[in-house]
């Protein structure tokens, strides 16, 4: 076998190891427009529901940003190991709550972008390397 052969199986091999490794995650983001009265205790009004999702054994992550721009507006970013994990986050009594009590909170329905991505953790962003 030619060395350029042995190669090119070595990083077959490699590529279909770190493949098998990538799971097809649920991975979440989602626009909450809150009260001006409320905005800036949202980290309060949401912290039960928050700590017990990050709590689920299907969650990866579950952050809270706050817009620059506008200082009512939240984004959440969530992942979920699978699409078992995200239904079973969906039947918990803590999202069954958040969905009876929050909207009282908010300004307008939440706007949401769901997709099932074959990553399961953060990369790095090449373009803005730190060196």
């Amino acid at each position: 076998m030619s060395a350029n052969r042995i190669h090119a199986v070595r990083d077959h091999a490699r590529t279909t190891r770190s493949l098998v490794t990538i799971r097809r995650v649920i991975f979440i983001t989602a626009k909450f427009r809150v009260l001006p009265e409320h905005a800036d205790r949202w980290g309060d009004i949401t912290r039960e529901f928050t700590e017990a999702t990050r709590s689920e054994p299907g969650n990866l992550w579950f952050d809270w940003s706050r817009s620059l721009d506008d200082a009512t507006e939240y984004v959440l970013v969530e992942a979920f190991r699978d699409g078992e994990a995200g239904a079973a986050h969906v039947r918990s009594d803590h999202f069954k709550t958040a969905t009876a009590t929050l909207p009282a909170y908010l300004l307008e329905t939440p706007r949401i972008v769901s997709q099932v991505i074959d990553q399961d953790d953060w990369s790095e962003l090449g373009e803005m390397t730190v060196r």
